[in-house]
C-alpha cells in the first residue's frame, strides 16, 4: 500500500515539475507586466507543435531542435509585445484580458488549420525505457524531462537574481518610473519578460510533447492549469509558481490514484476554490508581496 501511495507521489511530483515550468512564463509576465495572459497556453501549445516539426518533420536532434523552438518564440513573444501589447499597456486589465483572448483564439485556430486536430509526438532523444528504482517506476523520457525542466527553471531564476537585465527586471517591477528615471529602458525590458515568458511556455509544450503528445487544441486546459498553479503559489511570486505546480501536481495524482482518473481536473479548481476564500494571495504570498 506504501509502494502504491509513493508511486503516486513520484508521479505527481513530475507532471508537478511540468506545470511549475509552464506557469512561470505566466507568473513572471504578470509579476512584471501586471498582464493576464489568457494565451500563455497557446504559447505552450505552439512549443509543442513546433517541436514536432523540428525533430519529426526537419530531422533536428532534440537538444538543436529545442534552441530553435525557444529562439522562434522569444522572438515572437518580443514582437508581440513591441507592437502589440505596447498599445494597451497602462489602460487597465481589461484591454489586456481582451486581448490575450483574442490572441488565443486566432493562434488556437491557425494552428488546427495549419496541422489539424490530430495529436502529433516530439522526437525524444532517450527511450520510453521504464526504470525500476526501488518500489518506484519511472521512464528514461520523464527523468529526462525532469532533468531538463529543473535546468530551465534553474537558469530562469539565475537570470533574473544575478544577471544585469534581471536586475532591470526587479526594478521595473518594484518602480517602473523610478526605474525609467535612472536610464533603464523599461519597454525593452516588458518586451524582454515576454519573451522569456513564452519561450518558458513553449520549452514545457516541446518536453510534454516528447512525452505525451502535441496537439492544437490542448492550449486552453494548459492555461487553466497554469492559473491555477500561479494563484496556489500568489500571483507574480516565483517561488510560489514552483510550489504550486508541485502541490496541483501530487493533488492531481492522489485523486487520480485513489478516487477517479476521470475527474482529476476539478482537482485544481476545487484547489483554487478553497485557496480564495482562505489565502485569497496564495499559498506563498508575504504582506510585502499582497502591499
Amino acid at each position: 500500500m506504501f509502494d502504491l501511495f509513493l508511486q503516486f507521489v513520484v508521479n505527481g511530483l513530475v507532471n508537478g515539475t511540468f506545470y511549475a515550468l509552464s506557469a512561470l512564463g505566466l507568473t513572471l509576465i504578470f509579476g512584471l507586466m501586471r498582464l493576464v495572459n489568457f494565451a500563455h497556453g497557446e504559447f505552450y501549445m505552439i512549443g509543442g507543435l513546433l517541436g514536432w516539426v523540428v525533430t519529426q518533420k526537419l530531422s533536428m536532434d532534440f537538444f538543436s531542435g529545442l534552441v530553435v523552438v525557444v529562439a522562434v518564440m522569444a522572438a515572437f513573444g518580443w514582437l508581440l509585445d513591441r507592437y502589440v501589447i505596447v498599445r494597451i499597456r497602462d489602460k487597465g486589465p481589461e484591454p489586456g484580458i481582451l486581448l490575450t483572448i483574442g490572441l488565443a483564439i486566432f493562434l488556437t485556430n491557425t494552428a488546427l488549420m495549419l496541422v489539424g486536430t490530430a495529436p502529433q509526438k516530439v522526437l525524444a532523444p532517450v527511450p520510453s525505457t521504464p526504470l525500476l528504482l526501488g518500489p518506484i517506476i519511472i521512464t528514461e523520457v520523464r527523468l529526462f524531462a525532469i532533468a531538463v525542466s529543473i535546468a530551465a527553471i534553474v537558469g530562469a531564476r539565475l537570470l533574473i537574481q544575478k544577471t544585469k537585465l534581471g536586475k532591470a527586471m526587479r526594478a521595473t517591477f518594484q518602480d517602473a518610473t523610478a526605474a525609467s528615471l535612472v536610464g533603464i529602458n523599461t519597454a525593452s525590458i516588458y518586451a524582454s519578460t515576454f519573451a522569456l515568458g513564452s519561450a518558458l511556455a513553449a520549452t514545457s509544450g516541446m518536453l510534454l510533447g516528447s512525452i505525451y503528445v502535441a496537439q492544437a487544441s490542448i492550449g486552453g486546459l494548459i492555461s487553466l492549469k497554469a492559473f491555477v498553479v500561479v494563484i496556489l503559489g500568489g500571483m507574480g511570486n516565483f517561488a510560489g509558481a514552483i510550489l504550486g505546480g508541485l502541490i496541483l501536481g501530487v493533488a492531481e495524482a492522489l485523486w487520480g490514484g485513489y478516487v477517479q482518473t476521470g475527474t482529476v481536473d476539478m482537482v485544481g479548481f476545487a484547489l483554487v476554490i478553497l485557496i480564495l476564500f482562505f489565502r485569497p494571495y496564495g499559498l506563498f504570498s508575504v504582506r510585502a508581496e499582497r502591499a
